[in-house]
């Protein structure tokens, strides 16, 4: 049996998990307020006059706001100057208030009201002409009621500000990660350990959401992939999955949110003994994320980095390109207050690594009608180049290097 791999049960590994997020710092004010910062020096010289924050991800990043989308207009306007003027439904004014952190003015509209009239009335008392930067997550009908309601205005997506801001995280940012990592991997050790034939997927999900919660995030798993058998071929999943038998691949995905920001890591074993093609890929798809690694040194191009894998599984005779048998998808994607986030390991992106970006490494190898193999661990650039949040899986005997 592989170092690590079954031998236990759920009672026994939740109750050696402990809670490890006491010592968590989350983002003070000065943050945000910096944020804001950032986002306003990029706008002048993109000639931006004001930026829409939908709710979401990019009103909480800059505004440390955490507040839903909806059907409902609720979000903020970043004015060149610095200023900041949100836009809620006055019934919500109260508990608003609640969740803001960046303080400022707060412009109501009733349920019969329109508040893309209010919007133009905030760039009206702002003189405001030209460019106005829309949030790219803000939903169609925000947008076309914006513009419908605002025909004097140049509207432009806000994405080239936002992304940019939030591609390079600050060290705490990348503290906070490191610790949902270091919750999700023992949790990914834990899990591995409960396998038996004959379990099912919805019982090692279970397991992974309590454990999560057992370790200080009472939210759980923000998700989790669980795959047996030919199903790992599957990179997101089936719709009916099998249990676990005696010599089958595993796949596990899982990750949860801590102060907003994501962990996300994927294992993948044999329960009892692997085919020798397994172990070939198996290897393989270690030796191609090692190549990843390497290649994602600070200045190249996220395409170049994306390209180094599949030059690794073209040499083995397997697709250079997206076809099977390789790797159907990106290499990675950037990861912090959404799961999956600019930068990306993609071909053809042009995007430098810079210092304080993050993205995932995960080139996995599909062999259709057999299995999948993903390895996915996520680094950060630093000045000297990539560090590894988690450490790769060790061999195919003992994946988690006990």
């Amino acid at each position: 049996m592989t170092k690590g791999i079954g031998g236990s049960s759920a009672e026994i590994e939740l109750e050696k998990i402990e809670n490890r997020t006491q010592d968590v710092q989350p983002i003070q004010l000065e943050e945000y307020q910096e944020r804001i910062k950032k986002a306003v020096s990029l706008m002048k010289k993109l000639s931006v006059k004001a930026l829409y924050l939908n709710a979401g991800t990019n009103l909480y990043y800059f505004t440390g706001t955490l507040w839903s989308a909806s059907e409902r207009m609720v979000g903020a306007i970043l004015f060149d100057d610095g200023s900041l003027e949100y836009i809620v439904p006055k019934f919500e004014e109260g508990t608003f208030k609640k969740y803001m952190k960046v303080q400022s003015a707060i412009n109501c509209w009733e349920e019969h009201e329109s508040p893309y009239i209010l919007f133009g009335q905030l760039l009206a008392a702002k003189n405001v002409s030209g460019q106005i930067a829309i949030d790219e997550s803000a939903a169609y009908f925000l947008v076309d009621g914006i513009s419908k309601a605002n025909t004097s205005y140049d509207f432009i997506t806000a994405q080239n500000i936002t992304s940019a801001c939030r591609m390079q995280k600050s060290k705490n940012e990348i503290a906070i990660i490191q610790k949902a990592k270091d919750i999700t991997i023992e949790v990914q050790k834990a899990a591995a350990k409960i396998l038996r034939p004959g379990i099912t997927v919805s019982e090692v999900t279970d397991f992974i959401n309590k454990a999560h919660i057992k370790a200080g995030i009472n939210s759980g798993s923000y998700f989790c992939i669980v795959l047996f058998g030919d199903d790992t071929q599957y990179p997101h999943g089936v719709s009916v999955p099998q249990p676990l038998k005696e010599n089958q691949a595993v796949i596990i995905d899982t990750g949860c949110r801590l102060e907003g920001y994501l962990s996300d890591i994927t294992r993948s074993y044999v329960y009892g003994e692997p085919s020798k093609e397994y172990r070939t890929i198996w290897n393989l798809e270690k030796k191609a994320q090692l190549a990843v690694f390497e290649a994602a040194q600070l200045g190249s191009s996220c395409g170049s980095v994306d390209d180094a894998a599949r030059k690794i599984l073209a040499e083995a005779g397997l697709s250079p390109d997206y076809d099977l048998p390789g790797l159907p998808h990106r290499v990675g994607h950037g990861t912090g207050l959404d799961i999956h986030e600019y930068p990306y390991l993609v071909r053809g992106s042009e995007i430098k690594l810079l210092e304080g970006m993050v993205v995932s490494n995960e080139p996995m190898i599909c062999i259709p009608g057999k299995f999948g193999i993903r390895h996915e661990d996520h680094f950060y650039m630093t000045e000297n180049g990539p560090k590894w949040f988690t450490t790769p899986m060790y061999s195919l005997e003992n994946p988690f290097g006990y």
